[in-house]
C-alpha cells in the first residue's frame, strides 16, 4: 500500500477524489466533502495533513491527519465533526491501511489513532498484536418507521403526560407553539445568527463556548450550511412561542438519515416548560409523515432525555494502532495502572 501526504489546505484540489471515495461508502453526510472542508478552514493547523492511498488513479482511503504529541497521529477531530475523517473503500483491510500510513507519516510516529468511529459505518475491529479498541461514548438514533403515533404510545407515560401538560397549559395562556424549517441556502445566515443569540444567552457563553456569527464556530456553521442545502442537505428547524423563538436545531442530511448537529433553547422560559422536548415532539412526527429518512440520529453522548426517546443506543470507538506489539502492550499497562477505570474513553 503507498500512501501519500500532502499540507490538508490543498484539500479543494483533492475534492473530486474525496468526493468518489465517499460515495462508493455509507455516504454519512458528517464525512461529505461539503461537511469537511470548512471544518479545515476554520480549525486546521498549519501540521495536519492530507493522506491518500490509492491504487492506481483509484483512491482506496483517505484522511485529514494531525500529529497530537510526539509520536502520536489521529485523525482530526474538531469538537464540531462527530466522526473521525477517514474515508475507505468498503473490504479494505483497515489495519493494514493504518499499519502503512503510519510509515508514510513524518517523524517516525509510533501510534496512529482513529477517533470517534461509528459501528454503524465502519465495523468495529477485533484488538489484536498491534490494535487497540477503546469505547467512545454510547450515542442514540431514532428508526422512522411505521407511523408516528404508533413511535409515541411506545414512549413513557411521564414524556407523553408531561409534554400534554405544557400544551395545555399554553393553550390556557394564549401561547400559539409553531415549528418552522429552513433548507434554503440563503436561510442559513440568519439561522446561525439566531442559533447564536440563543446559545450566547445561556450558560456556554459564560464558558465562552457559544456559537455566534462572528466567530470561527459562526463561520463554519454558516459555511458548511450553506453548502449542504445547496444540494437540499441541511435543515434548520425553529420553534416559537406566539412570536418568541425558544428552541432551534441545526441539521444535516443524507440518503438516509437527518443528523441533530446542534440544539439551543431560550433559557429565560419558566423551567416547567421544555421548549427543547416540545419541538422534538413536533417535528417527529413530521418526519415519521415524510417518511423521507430511515434514521434520526443525535451522536451525541447519551443523555436521560435520549432514553425517553429511544432505546436504541450503540457504542462509538477509537482504535490504537501500534507500530509495534510491545509498545501495545506497554500502553494498556500503563493506562491501567493510571486510570480509576478498566475502560478508557479517550484515544491518542
Amino acid at each position: 500500500m503507498s500512501w501519500s501526504v500532502v499540507p490538508a489546505r490543498e484539500f479543494p484540489r483533492h475534492l473530486e477524489s474525496w468526493q468518489r471515495l465517499h460515495a462508493g461508502g455509507p455516504a454519512s453526510s458528517l464525512l461529505a466533502y461539503d461537511f469537511v472542508a470548512p471544518l479545515i478552514e476554520q480549525f486546521g493547523r498549519p501540521g495536519d495533513l492530507l493522506a491518500i492511498e490509492q491504487k492506481g488513479a483509484t483512491p482506496r482511503a483517505m484522511a485529514i491527519v494531525r500529529p497530537t504529541r510526539r509520536g502520536a497521529w489521529a485523525t482530526f477531530q474538531p469538537a464540531q465533526a462527530p466522526l473521525g475523517l477517514w474515508l475507505q473503500q468498503p473490504g479494505v483491510d483497515t489495519e493494514a491501511l493504518a499499519r502503512s500510513l503510519l510509515g508514510a507519516l513524518p517523524g517516525f510516529p509510533l501510534i496512529f489513532a482513529l477517533t470517534q468511529m461509528d459501528p454503524m459505518l465502519m465495523p468495529r475491529p477485533g484488538d489484536g498484536a498491534c490494535v487497540r479498541t477503546l469505547d467512545y461514548i454510547d450515542t442514540a438514533r431514532v428508526t422512522l418507521s411505521g407511523s408516528f403515533e404508533d413511535y409515541w404510545a411506545q414512549r413513557g407515560k411521564n414524556l407523553r403526560g408531561n409534554l400534554k401538560k405544557q400544551r395545555a397549559r399554553l393553550e390556557r395562556e394564549g401561547v400559539v407553539t409553531r415549528l418552522q424549517v429552513d433548507r434554503a441556502p440563503e436561510a442559513m445566515a440568519q439561522a446561525v445568527e439566531d442559533y447564536g443569540r440563543l446559545e450566547s444567552s445561556g450558560w456556554k457563553a459564560d464558558k465562552g463556548t457559544a456559537v455566534h456569527a462572528g466567530n470561527a464556530q459562526g463561520r463554519y456553521y454558516r459555511a458548511m450550511l450553506e453548502a449542504l442545502a445547496g444540494r437540499n442537505a441541511a435543515s434548520v428547524y425553529r420553534y416559537y412561542f406566539g412570536e418568541q423563538l425558544v428552541a432551534m436545531d441545526l441539521c444535516v442530511e443524507d440518503d438516509e438519515s437527518i443528523v441533530v448537529l446542534k440544539t439551543s433553547y431560550d433559557e429565560s422560559v419558566p423551567s416547567n416548560l421544555s421548549p427543547t422536548l416540545l419541538m422534538r415532539e413536533e417535528a417527529c412526527r413530521r418526519l415519521f409523515d415524510e417518511g423521507r429518512f430511515a434514521r434520526l440520529e443525535f451522536y451525541g453522548r447519551v443523555m436521560e432525555w435520549h432514553l425517553r426517546w429511544t432505546e436504541e443506543v450503540r457504542t462509538m470507538y477509537h482504535v490504537n494502532y501500534y507500530r509495534w506489539p510491545g509498545l501495545r502492550r506497554l500502553h494498556a499497562l500503563l493506562e491501567s495502572r493510571t486510570r480509576p477505570a478498566p475502560t478508557s474513553t479517550t484515544s491518542l
